[in-house]
């Protein structure tokens, strides 16, 4: 019987503590859960009134993975949930909204996954992001020098952008958008990375096509539609390592010069977040989301 645990009055079971889920550094269960509450105060901002996906791999990244969208079975009645719509119709999704089912869910052992809305307004989009996937032998190396051009794109139309690595291979570039559907936000991505491949043909494609793909940067704009996710700030992915995806400032995004410069595992984003706290909080402003033309 899985021990049970009291977080802020709630009873939550916490089981298989001594697991190791990270074969090639040893990073137990029970050190995945004091890395998602050591974090908390970061992580919960961005999940809290989104529905979220996971990506559950309770075997470890070696085993079996699996997506959960739906409410799963044995769901505490605690855990606050949203009826979501969807082309086959509404379905019921979690929202992680504190820490008792922060910690209930981090025991499921998984990514978090968010969509670009909150679950109050699903026909309104309030978040743009793009995922830079590099293709071998591309590394996260020419995705920064295409986050830069990005960046420098997008202020122009006045729209600030964030950087957090995708904790695998890539970037994913994240801003607040207002006043706009999820549709809209898609089409206004899809048009700048169109753009980036015309400037910088050599290193951008836009196209999802493999073949396209080696030795450049696939500019991923279709997450901004209203059925994708993307994993979300500080989530833990199924790597061989407890990789993150994490903050970056643009002052890192600029300097770096090998893979590993932007690489960080658990450990690391703690002392960052200790250092530096949410480099990403200037998304929770609204008055500064920027507005497409």
């Amino acid at each position: 019987m899985a021990p049970i645990t009291e977080v802020e009055g709630r009873r939550v079971a916490l089981s298989n503590l001594e697991k190791v889920l990270y074969p090639a550094t040893g990073f137990t269960k029970a050190e995945l859960l004091h890395y998602y509450a050591t974090v908390a105060g970061v992580l919960l901002p961005h999940l809290r009134d989104r529905p979220v996906s996971f990506l559950r791999y309770p075997d470890g990244p070696d085993g079996q993975r699996f997506f959960t969208k739906n409410v799963p079975p044995g769901t505490p009645d605690w855990v606050t949930t949203a009826e979501v719509p969807r082309s086959e119709g509404p379905s019921r999704m979690v929202l992680v909204r504190d820490l008792p089912s922060l910690m209930w869910a981090a025991n499921l052992v998984a990514e978090f996954h968010t969509h670009q809305w909150v679950a109050v307004d699903p026909e309104r989009a309030d978040r743009l992001v793009f995922d830079l996937d590099p293709g071998p032998p591309a590394t996260v190396v020419h995705c920064c020098e295409v986050a830069l051009w990005l960046r420098e794109r997008l202020r122009r139309d006045g729209i600030e952008v964030y950087a957090k690595t995708s904790g695998a291979k890539g970037l994913h570039l994240l801003a607040g958008v207002r006043g706009s559907s999820s549709e809209r936000v898609s089409e206004y991505a899809k048009a700048l990375a169109v753009e980036a491949e015309r400037a910088m043909p050599e290193l951008v494609v836009h196209r999802m096509t493999r073949s396209l793909r080696p030795g450049k940067v696939f500019v991923d704009w279709s997450q901004n539609a209203a059925r994708k996710t993307t994993a979300a700030p500080y989530t833990l992915r199924a790597r061989a390592e407890p990789a993150v995806s994490a903050p970056v400032t643009w002052e890192e995004v600029a300097g770096c010069r090998a893979p590993g410069d932007l690489a960080f595992l658990a450990a690391d984003v703690v002392a960052r977040v200790r250092d530096s706290g949410d480099l990403l909080a200037p998304l929770f402003d609204r008055g500064a989301a920027g507005a497409l033309p």
